[in-house]
C-alpha cells in the first residue's frame, strides 16, 4: 500500500505529468516488473542490462498500472496513459521511499536496518517473524537489499505497519549510507566483516569501512546491534552516537547492553538449542531457551543478532526466546534440508556464497554428518562446492583454501564445479583427502549425476555456490527419487496359474 493519489506522488516527486488518465487514483504499489502488475500500481521504468523499462511501459498500462515513473514521455501512444515524467527515476523512486518512511514515522513506525558480510538475509527473516508476532511488520521478500529492493520493500508499508525491517548490501562506499538517507533506522544492526566482495571492496578495512556507514546513520537516540566477535565490526563503537548493544556466541560482551548464547548444541536435523542471555538497563540479567528451526551452528549468531534488535526495540527476552525458537525459514536456498525416502539428506545452501559464509556451512555440515553417521552406520559427508565469485586477484586461493577446508573437516566426498573447480580439488588433495573421494567438473550436469550416482542411504550432502552458478538444480537433481532396480516379469506360467 502507498496510499498516495497520482497527482500527490507528482507532488511529492516533482515530476511531470504527461498523458491521459485519473490523477485521483490511489497508487496500491511500487512494481519494476511490468509482468506482475497489481492493479493501480505505480511501474518505474528503470534500464536493465538486457532491456530498459520504458520500453515495457505501455504493457504496464495494459496490465493496470495507474501510472509510469519515466525518465521521458513514452512514444507513440503518449494517451495510453499516465507517465510522471523525472531526471532520474530510480533516483525519485528512493525520494519517494523517504517520503512514506517520514509519514508512517510520524505515525510510530520503528525501522531496524541489518547489514553484513554473511547472514543478512537469515537475520532478516528471523527478525520479521519475532516482530509480527507483536505487532505488524514489513521485511524484505528474499534478499531486496539494494537501492530497488529498499524502495519495493517501503511500497508495502500500511497505516498500521508499526515495524520496517530493512536489508542493507553494498557494492561500495556510500551505498549504504544512500540506503539510509531512504530509510533512517533507529536500531542499526551490523553482523560481520567477511571476504564476500573482496574483488569490489579491494580490502576488509574497506568492507568494514562501508558496512560501518549503517552504524553512523544510527540517530543518538535509537540503538546500535554491534558483533562483539568480530573486531572489525566492534570498533564501530566509535563510529556512532547511538548507545551500543552487544551480541555474542563466545561469552557476555563488554557493553551496558549486552545479549549472547551459552550451551549451545546442535540437535540430529542440523537444528541448534542454547541459553539465550540479556543484560539491558532497568532490566536484570536474564535467561531463556531457544531452539531454532532453522539448520547451521551459524544461525545462532544470526538469532542472536535478531535478539538484539527485538530487545533494543522493547520485547522481553522470554517473548524473544518463544519466537525464534518457533521461526522458520522464509528464503529459498539457504541451509534448507531435505530428505529422501533413503534417508539421504540435502542441505541445499546454494543462494550465495563467499569463503567465510562457505566454512560457515561446511562446519554446520560436517557436525550434522558426524551425528547422522552415527544414527546410519557407514553413512558418509558429501560436500558438492560451485565457484565463489567476486574474489578478484584472491580467487584461486580462496578455492584452493577452501578444498583444504573441506579435507580438515573430515568430508568424505568433494565434488568441485566450475571455473575453480581444479582449484579446489588440488587444496582438497594436497590437504590429505584421498585423491578417489575427490571430483571436479566444468558444468554442474555432470556434477549431479555423479553425486547421484554414488550416493547411499543416510548420506548427507551440502551444495553450495555463488548465486550465478545456479548450483540449487543439482540439489533437484539429487533429491529425485533414487531410481529402483527393475522388477523382473513373472513366467508367463506363472500369470496363467494367478488368473
Amino acid at each position: 500500500m502507498i496510499g498516495l493519489t497520482v497527482a500527490e506522488t507528482a507532488a511529492v516527486l516533482g515530476a511531470e505529468v504527461v498523458g491521459t488518465g485519473n490523477l485521483d487514483t490511489v497508487l496500491t504499489d511500487l512494481v519494476v516488473d511490468s509482468r506482475s502488475m497489481p492493479a493501480n500500481a505505480l511501474f518505474v521504468a528503470l534500464p536493465g542490462q538486457r532491456a530498459d523499462g520504458h520500453d515495457f511501459v505501455p504493457a504496464a498500462w495494459r496490465n493496470g498500472a495507474a501510472a509510469a515513473l519515466t525518465a521521458h514521455p513514452i512514444t507513440p501512444a503518449p494517451e495510453a496513459g499516465i507517465a510522471l515524467v523525472v531526471a532520474d527515476p530510480l533516483a525519485a523512486m528512493g525520494a519517494l521511499a523517504r517520503h512514506l518512511v517520514d509519514r508512517a514515522t510520524r505515525r510510530g513506525l520503528r525501522v531496524v536496518a541489518i547489514t553484513g558480510s554473511q547472514g543478512k538475509t537469515s537475520t532478516k527473516d528471523l527478525l520479521g517473524q519475532l516482530l509480527e508476532r507483536t505487532a505488524p511488520t514489513v521485511a524484505p521478500s528474499g534478499n531486496l537489499n539494494n537501492e530497488i529492493g529498499v524502495p519495493l520493500t517501503v511500497g508495502r508499508i500500511e497505516p498500521d505497519t508499526a515495524f520496517l525491517v530493512a536489508e542493507m548490501g553494498a557494492r561500495g562506499l556510500g551505498h549504504i549510507a544512500y540506503l539510509c538517507r531512504l530509510v533512517p533506522p533507529q536500531i542499526g544492526v551490523v553482523l560481520n566483516i567477511g571476504h564476500a566482495h573482496l574483488g569490489e571492496f579491494g580490502s576488509q578495512a574497506a568492507i568494514a569501512q562501508a558496512k560501518g556507514e549503517l552504524a553512523e546513520a544510527v540517530t543518538a537516540d535509537g540503538v546500535a546491534v554491534l558483533n562483539a566477535d568480530d573486531p572489525l565490526v566492534w570498533t564501530m563503537r566509535g563510529r556512532t552516537a547511538a548507545p551500543v548493544l552487544g551480541f555474542s556466541v563466545r561469552g557476555q560482551p563488554d557493553s551496558d547492553q549486552s545479549v549472547w548464547a551459552s550451551d549451545v548444541a546442535s540437535e540430529a536435523d542440523g537444528c541448534c538449542r542454547f541459553l539465550l542471555h540479556a543484560v539491558l538497563p532497568g532490566r536484570a540479567c536474564t535467561e531463556a531457551p531457544v531452539r531454532l528451526q532453522v539448520a547451521g551452528r551459524h544461525q545462532v549468531a544470526n538469532a542472536v543478532a535478531a535478539a538484539g534488535a527485538a530487545l533494543a526495540l522493547g520485547l522481553e527476552l522470554d517473548e524473544v526466546a518463544a519466537g525464534l525458537s518457533a521461526a522458520g525459514l522464509r528464503s529459498r536456498w539457504r541451509m534448507e534440508t531435505r530428505l529422501r525416502d533413503d534417508q539421504v539428506l540435502v542441505v541445499n545452501d546454494a543462494y550465495n556464497a563467499n569463503p567465510d559464509s562457505m566454512r560457515a556451512a561446511l562446519e554446520s555440515t560436517a557436525e550434522l554428518g558426524r551425528t547422522r553417521q552415527r544414527m546410519y552406520g557407514q553413512a558418509r559427508t558429501w560436500a558438492v562446492l560451485g565457484d565463489m565469485l567476486e574474489l578478484g586477484d584472491s580467487a584461486a586461493a580462496e578455492h584452493a583454501s577452501l578444498g583444504g577446508y573441506v579435507a580438515d573437516l573430515g568430508f568424505h566426498q568433494l565434488i568441485a564445479v566450475g571455473s575453480y573447480a581444479e582449484d579446489v580439488a588440488a587444496g582438497a588433495r594436497a590437504a590429505g583427502l584421498d585423491a578417489a573421494a575427490v571430483e571436479a567438473y566444468p558444468d554442474k550436469e555432470q556434477a549431479g549425476a555423479s553425486v547421484r550416482a554414488g550416493l547411499q542411504a543416510g548420506d548427507t550432502v551440502l551444495v553450495k555456490a555463488s548465486r550465478g552458478i545456479a548450483l540449487e538444480t543439482v540439489a533437484e537433481e539429487i533429491l529425485r527419487p533414487p531410481r529402483l532396480p527393475d522388477t523382473p516379469r513373472q513366467p508367463a506360467a506363472d500369470s496363467k496359474e494367478s488368473a
